[in-house]
Formats: C-alpha cells, structure tokens, sequence
C-alpha cells in the first residue's frame, strides 16, 4: 500500500515552486519514467469521458499517468462564476494533456470551500473527509484499470481541502498534488504579494480565460492582513462581513496581465511536474 501524506503545515512547503527553491510534490513511492513532449504530436486533450475503453487501454500503454482536476463551487465575490477554481485548472489540465498526451479525468467541480459569516447563494461544499473518501475512491477505481500515476491539480489554497488531496491512498501508485498557486508569480503583481481569492490573480486568470464570464464593474477591494489571511487558508478565520466575498485588489486585473500569470504557471508545472525526473528517482 502507497499513501501521500503531509502535515497541513508542510503542504505549501513540498509544494514550492518559488525561485530559488527545489520543487516536489506530495508523492508515493512509485515513478513513472516521462517521455519528452515531442515523443508524439498531442493535438487535442485526451479526456477520459470522450474515449472508448479500448483507446484508454491503448493511451494508458503508452503513458500510465492521469491528470485529475479538481475544482470548487464557491463565490469568488460579486464580479466571478462560482467555477472560478474550476475554469483554471480545466484550461491547465487540457493543456498539459494536449501537449503530453497523457489522459484527463472528469474534473471534480466541488472541493472544501471556506466558511463565509453570511450564505452565498450557489456555494455547495464538501467536507475533508467527503472529498477524501471519494478520490480514494476513484483512484482505487482507476488504478485497478492500469493507471500508475495521478497528477491531482487543484487551484485552491484552503488547508482542508489540500489535506483531502494529500492524504489519498494507493496500492503502489504514484501520487502528485499539485497546487497551482504555489508557484512564485509576486513579480507579475501590482498591489499584493500572494494570491488571495477572487483577487488581481483571480480575476485576471478569468479575463484572459474566460472573460464573458467576468463582470469587471462590480469588482470591489478588500485586504486583509498576512496573518488574517493565514487563518482564513486555514479555516479559523471566516470571511468578513465587511467583505464583498473577495479579498484582493480585483479592480486592478487586466487579461494582458492573466495570460502572463497563466504562462508562468504553465510553464513551471510543466517543467517540474511533467518534464522534470520525480524528486525520488534514482
């Protein structure tokens, strides 16, 4: 049996990708050898619901790796789709499986939100252990059929849910929790040091991916101290009422400014997650 686990305290850190620091990822024991990009001409992701049972035979013999996405359905203030975790890592996980060539779960649209001081109409939440329970769950499925490696993608930076990630169990396949945001991009931004939530990173992501679904007029700022915000990630610190439901300097997001945060996440995770030999390889 091959487990991943973290200390919700080392979860950011086995997850850096800032300059200057060595990347890993939560992970088991077992490794996959990656084939380089250019091994085969990926044209289009190869999303698992749209293939027959044969042709996932055939792409699991050539690469035995699974990209899940995972996402959320929560507010991300008055300006964002509730999709917005989910949008992201859609775009990511069907770009690194275009280029890779590597099969694509259905994205997981629900995670473990962050408890607000008021409802949200159309938040929906799961709890840790709900989430939990259900990767280990299809995981179980999934590597019973051949699979032996799963990259779990997420763009969502609350304690429990990363801890859902982290602590899913194999039978000896390899486990990769990859939070997007972990990557350093601070020199891209103008008025914050960190993502936030419905934020300048947000919401520039949206406007560069989807930007008919973002209402730039109702942006409205909102800061909170470094230690506020530590304790919201962590779920002892709700969101305020004071607050409009984001936290961050949305108003001054540009799509220019999306794409080159979404560039520089793209291309870390691809070098270190999809190109670069596992942390534990000999």
């Amino acid at each position: 049996m091959a487990t991943v686990t973290a200390h919700p305290a080392l979860i950011a850190r086995s997850l850096s990708v800032r300059a200057g620091a060595s990347f890993t990822v939560s992970s088991s024991r077992m490794t996959q050898p990656l084939p380089a990009p250019n091994a085969r001409a990926a044209l289009k992701p190869r999303r698992l619901k749209e293939l027959r049972p044969a042709e996932v035979a055939q792409l699991l013999a050539d690469d035995p790796r699974l990209i899940v996405p995972i996402g959320t359905c929560e507010q991300h203030g008055p300006h964002m789709p509730l999709g917005c975790d989910t949008i992201i890592v859609e775009h990511l996980a069907d770009d690194f499986s275009s280029e890779f060539g590597i099969l694509r779960a259905p994205t997981l649209e629900y995670g473990v939100n962050v408890d607000t001081e008021r409802g949200f109409p159309g938040n929906a939440s799961l709890r840790r252990k709900t989430l939990h329970r259900m990767l280990n769950d299809l995981i179980d499925s999934w590597e019973a059929t051949g699979v032996r490696e799963f990259v779990l993608l997420t763009a969502h930076e609350h304690d429990p849910h990363l801890e859902a990630l982290a602590t899913v169990v194999t039978s000896g396949a390899r486990v990769r929790v990859v939070d997007i945001f972990e990557v350093d991009f601070s020199d891209l931004l103008e008025a914050q040091a960190e993502p936030m939530h419905g934020d300048e990173v947000d919401t520039s992501l949206l406007l560069h991916l989807a930007p008919e679904l973002v209402a730039a007029e109702l942006a409205q700022d909102y800061m909170m101290s470094r230690d506020e915000l530590r304790r919201y990630r962590r779920g002892w610190l709700r969101v305020p009422k004071g607050s409009p439901g984001s936290i961050g300097r949305p108003r001054l997001a540009t799509a220019e400014k999306g794409e080159r945060i979404y560039e520089r996440i793209r291309t870390r995770i691809r070098d270190r997650v999809f190109l670069a030999a596992p942390p534990d390889a000999p």
